[in-house]
């Protein structure tokens, strides 16, 4: 405990849910009568949402105040955060209309080793590499705790859970859990040959969580995709599965040269495909322009409640045609404020 980041926390959440000073007195009595502070429910949904508005590096800010907060402290045992886990996927998909979640575990205690609770694996052939290079140490890690996937490119990959000082056990997730969609064009046939598709919700697990001074290891959460995450990061990227040329090559488009601008063809396209998919399956997702529009929206709110808006402007641009986008003409202060989620060593 943190007892300066305690203090400054329990200040915040007086003032924002407009409570009086003797209830800010008293609870920091309890606090430093346990010499310890264990956010009460309440606090620990406040906490989690405020986090989610100083993130930094996410544009889709405007609707902090819907995340679901689940309070799972009180689990200490492998089967049944995987339980919990799956939960947590259940309720956030909801059929294609994703919620945003987080599942909040015990701090100091739990661990989850995936980077996102639903991730393709990749392996290493003698062809090259099959599935998502971007997973192919996690895979590793999976098959020498016993995991073996069938292969494909697209092998949703276990869930590693690690409790205390115990070692680490892998659980699969049932099919039934995983929505994916299957990424086909409204014009171009080529690229539905391609058989490519990807998962409905992108949960992160892999982030520390910090709420008045306490740390929380295990706290996975998800919004919904923009679109390109998919379409021009996870499926473009020359790293991950560099679907690029092949797009290009069914459209037709001539690559010999850079001036022919294929790439940039071909990420438009693979874009288009992306959104079209997701939105003919009925699954949340949204366009990058449109993200940026809410951004500004968010942006709005803050200055109303006369709250800085803080940022980091290499990843609140879009991949995709920033300069069409208000964010990427307008500085922004990268000022790291609490509560908030942060990088964490890996487990393994």
């Amino acid at each position: 405990m943190n007892i300066q980041e305690t203090e400054h926390f329990l200040t915040q959440y007086k003032d924002e849910n407009e409570l009086t000073n003797e209830w800010y007195l008293e609870r920091m009595r309890e606090v430093k009568d346990l010499n310890e502070y264990w956010p009460t429910t309440e606090e620990l949904e406040f906490g989690a949402r405020v986090a989610w508005r100083n993130s930094n590096r996410c544009i889709g800010r405007l609707f902090w105040q819907s995340l679901h907060v689940i309070d799972e402290r009180q689990l200490e045992d492998e089967v049944q955060i995987f339980e919990a886990l799956l939960r947590h996927i259940l309720y956030a998909t909801n059929g294609g209309k994703i919620r945003p979640t987080i599942t909040i575990f015990k701090p100091g205690k739990v661990r989850i080793w995936n980077e996102q609770l639903i991730r393709y694996a990749g392996y290493v052939t003698n062809e090259g590499i099959v599935g998502d290079p971007n997973s192919v140490t996690f895979t590793k890690v999976c098959e020498e705790l016993g995991w073996f996937g069938e292969g494909t490119n697209f092998d949703v990959l276990p869930l590693v859970i690690q409790v205390g000082d115990r070692k680490p056990k892998f659980f699969e997730i049932p099919n039934s859990y995983v929505l994916e969609v299957k990424i086909r064009h409204p014009q171009y046939k080529s690229i539905d040959k391609l058989n490519l598709k990807w998962y409905a919700v992108p949960i992160i697990s892999n982030m520390r969580l910090s709420i008045g001074g306490v740390d929380f290891q295990a706290a996975p959460f998800n919004g919904w995709y923009m679109g390109t995450e998919i379409g021009a990061r996870n499926l473009a990227d020359t790293d991950r599965y560099n679907m690029l040329p092949e797009i290009a090559k069914g459209l037709g488009i001539e690559m010999d040269l850079n001036a022919t601008l294929w790439k940039d063809r071909a990420l438009v396209e693979l874009n288009i495909a992306v959104l079209h998919s997701y939105k003919e399956d009925g699954v949340s997702i949204v366009d990058h322009h449109t993200a940026a529009q809410q951004f500004k929206l968010f942006e709005q709110k803050e200055q109303e409640k006369e709250r800085e808006v803080t940022g980091n402007w290499t990843w609140l641009i879009p991949p995709l045609s920033p300069a069409t986008t208000q964010i990427y003409h307008k500085p922004i202060a990268n000022i790291i404020k609490k509560p908030n989620y942060f990088n964490q060593k890996r487990p393994y």
